[in-house]
């Protein structure tokens, strides 16, 4: 491998903007290439990782049994997966070549020091799909740096790109500020992977308004988009719609930034959902939690104040991960009202008719059952039981951000494509920043994972090569 620069020197190969997995795993490309590497890290040491460090797990296709995976999880079922969420709203060619890349990933990050825990069952029915990080993605992204610490990659952490020197769709170097001082690196060839902006609560309130001031956002405060508008700027293609993001349902009383999974309330298809008015807005029961869990944020959003109430009862305890808070419990679905600040008339009439409009069928969480309502608007299809054994349970809910799916238009090697259409020669893109290409609405668990996973080992082979010639 080609010596790395020392800390003075400002000249790389490969310059990778941004520090989370999909960073990582295209640095680590790259090095492995032969390049000489530096990781730009706008987030302190500590804080390092972006929305990666909230991570569990990641979406693999495979054909048999594994010790990550239970039974089967087959190229063209994972590839209608994602079709059905996205409603057909994709690049088919990117997202099969997604799906295809994933079998071989596991294996390529155990080369890298990552540790997988044995399948998991219960409530978000991924044993199968999913193969679950040992330590979460903290342990994962710490693997990952430790790996690159070993290769010889520089890592700049506190250190923001505020500006970028382009010319005809080539780049040539980023500027970088660090403790007040801009410094310039110049490289062979690029890797934006700097997240979306979700983080912009200003940006985010051109596109929502006041109601954007009521969201909560999941991951990383670093998330602010500044790389997404420098390209766009520069003249780089827009993909995705941006009112579409990776929104969750999660518990009203977590923080404002980086409160992370423990935040989200995975319960919601176990009982009903209210708005302020104490009355139901959507089918709770739709379809498996892995696979509509990110459309709630979004529903929540279009409620009046951005807040709604998952509303259960003893029945569903032991059932679901809980949240990070504990639920508000009452005796009666009146007293629950009342520590709601609900109507209590309005959401006793509410589970009132809920309950009468429930029939018989044999409850099984983890199939799509026969449990349902009939003669409600809307109608609740699926895991429909009567909410009348106390004590009665309520988590407050609001939107949960998690990544904004506006981005950077690529083609299949990854390269950023400019308005003409042409791709830019030396500059590439992976993770959140294009996982609009494939996945433009809708969601389902681990593909981000994947999409970064894929997408980054891509960006770092082509941006090796680039540099190499």
């Amino acid at each position: 491998m080609a010596p790395v620069p020392d800390v003075d020197t400002a000249h790389y190969d490969v310059a990778v903007l941004g520090g989370g997995n999909a960073a990582l795993c295209a640095a680590l490309t790259a090095r492995e290439a032969g390049a000489r590497v530096v990781v730009i890290e706008s987030a302190p040491r500590h804080f390092r990782g972006g929305n990666s460090r909230h991570t569990r797990n990641f979406r693999c296709m495979h054909t048999g049994p594994t010790p990550l995976l239970s039974d089967t999880y087959t190229e063209d079922e994972f590839l209608s997966d994602l079709i059905q969420v996205s409603g057909g709203n994709t690049d088919e060619t990117q997202a099969r070549a997604v799906v295809r890349a994933s079998a071989g990933c596991p294996e390529w990050m155990q080369r890298f020091g990552v540790r997988f825990q044995a399948p998991l069952r219960g409530t978000l029915h991924l044993a199968r799909t999913n193969a679950f990080f040992l330590g979460g993605g903290k342990a994962l992204m710490n693997r990952y740096y430790a790996a690159a610490e070993r290769l010889g990659i520089h890592v700049l952490y506190d250190a923001e790109v505020v500006g970028l020197e382009l010319g005809d769709g080539h780049f040539r170097a980023a500027t970088v500020r660090e403790g007040g001082r801009d410094r310039t690196i110049r490289a062979g060839a690029a890797v934006i992977a700097t997240g979306g902006f979700e983080s912009n609560i200003d940006w985010l309130q051109e596109i929502w308004g006041a109601a954007a001031g009521n969201f909560i956002i999941r991951g990383t405060p670093y998330n602010t988009g500044r790389l997404l508008r420098l390209m766009l700027d520069a003249g780089a293609q827009s993909v995705g719609d941006a009112r579409e993001c990776h929104a969750v349902a999660v518990d009203a009383r977590a923080p404002k930034f980086d409160g992370g999974i423990v935040t989200r309330l995975d319960c919601l298809s176990l009982g009903i959902v209210v708005n302020r008015h104490a009355e139901r807005f959507y089918d709770e029961g739709e379809d498996f939690w892995p696979k509509r869990y990110a459309i709630w944020g979004t529903l929540v959003a279009r409620q009046p104040d951005q807040i709604a109430f998952s509303i259960l009862d003893a029945k569903a305890a032991g059932q679901f991960m809980p949240s990070v808070f504990p639920p508000k419990a009452a005796g009666s679905i009146r007293e629950l009202a009342t520590q709601l600040n609900l109507p209590a008339e309005n959401l006793e009439a509410t589970v009132g008719a809920f309950n009468r409009a429930v029939r018989p069928g044999t409850f099984d969480h983890a199939v799509l059952d026969d449990c349902r309502t009939v003669g409600l608007n809307p109608n609740k299809t699926h895991w429909a039981q009567r909410i009348d054994t106390p004590p009665y349970w309520a988590y407050p809910l609001r939107p949960g951000i998690t990544f904004t799916y506006l981005g950077l238009k690529v083609n299949e090697r990854a390269q950023v494509l400019m308005t003409g259409g042409e791709p830019a020669r030396n500059i590439y893109a992976a993770g959140e920043i294009m996982a609009g290409n494939i996945l433009r609405k809708g969601y389902i668990a681990g593909v981000g994972m994947t999409i970064g996973t894929v997408f980054g080992r891509i960006a770092g082979e082509e941006a090796a090569r680039h540099a190499a010639r």
